[in-house]
């Protein structure tokens, strides 16, 4: 394809994309307030962290038991829900826009790194649900500590607004930072870094860690921040071990074909990769002089004497 050709694919290929998101922002729009076959609307599963605080740790509005946050703004109920509405819009629509995102760049791959990718892809899915599920059964606990910790002396009227921002942000950072030993595994298979600099590294490592902790979370609770920090702390473990296993299979195989411990006066064998041994040279023949003649040398006219024929 020509420069233009792949400027019109890539034009078609992002006008699916936003065209998937925006029907998944109205199907989120919808289903805010809606429960459809069955199901709790997305409004009440992003406010259960909130509405499982006991009731007396927050601000009941309309003179019963209901859970309900506030807002004092005009437009700020419309301008949350669409907000909320777009971001479970992007989550809903991921298949299809990174269909079309593989879609653009999988004909420029090797067979080798396409199967790489399907596995790093796969990989990085798993690790930032699995920190969004965690951050989303923190949340409750981090509510807790943060609504009480005034006593019965003051007690807080949460906003809508404030709340999902502090909900979205957590589950956001609890998602990305799972991606750590992925990226950590991603190094040590490069080459960049190895299981000898991670181990001497882990002690640092490990107060880096819990530093980011400190300042990534949002609520500035010791509860999220211990929950993240240990978190990582667990996942660099892991990513620290994956990385002994591969550096000790890569020793073993470069030990196998010959490449560690070589004599430097010797040949290094570079057909090993390919399951055959090169042999060492034999040794040059020695060239031995021949013996003069026993015959007297003939003389030229010029009384110089001749050289010897070999023959």
């Amino acid at each position: 394809m020509t420069l233009v050709e792949h400027i019109y694919e890539l034009r078609r290929r992002l006008a699916i994309a936003l065209l998937a998101v925006a029907i998944g922002t109205a199907l989120g729009f919808f289903w805010y307030t809606a429960y459809p076959f069955g199901l709790p609307s997305l409004g009440q599963i992003l406010t259960e962290p909130y509405c499982a605080l006991p009731p007396e740790n927050r601000v009941q509005l309309g003179g019963g038991q209901e859970c309900r946050l506030v807002a004092f703004g005009v437009f700020e109920q419309f301008t949350l829900r669409l907000k909320v509405a777009a971001t479970a819009g992007v989550l809903m629509s991921s298949p299809i826009w990174f269909a079309q995102l593989w879609g653009f760049i999988t004909p420029g791959l090797y067979a080798k790194e396409k199967r790489f990718a399907y596995t790093f892809v796969t990989v990085a899915v798993v690790l930032f649900t699995a920190g969004a599920v965690l951050a989303y059964y923190v949340v409750t606990q981090a509510l807790q500590f943060l609504f009480t910790v005034g006593g019965d002396i003051q007690t807080t009227v949460l906003r809508g607004s404030d709340y999902f921002s502090l909900l979205i942000a957590l589950l956001v950072i609890f998602g990305v930072s799972f991606e750590l030993p992925l990226l950590v595994v991603m190094l040590n298979r490069v080459g960049i870094v190895s299981y000898a600099q991670l181990s001497s590294w882990r002690r640092g490592l490990i107060f880096g860690l819990f530093v980011f902790a400190a300042l990534a979370t949002p609520g500035q609770d010791p509860i999220s921040m211990l929950a993240l920090g240990v978190s990582l702390v667990l996942l660099l473990e892991v990513s620290i071990q994956v990385a002994r296993v591969h550096d000790k299979r890569a020793a073993r195989r470069r030990l196998e074909q010959g490449w560690d411990g070589l004599d430097p006066d010797q040949p290094s064998p570079l057909d090993d990769r390919l399951g055959s041994s090169t042999p060492a040279p034999a040794p040059a023949p020695r060239i031995e002089p021949l013996p003069p003649p026993s015959q007297a040398p003939d003389r030229g006219s010029d009384g110089s004497t001749d050289r010897w024929d070999a023959t």
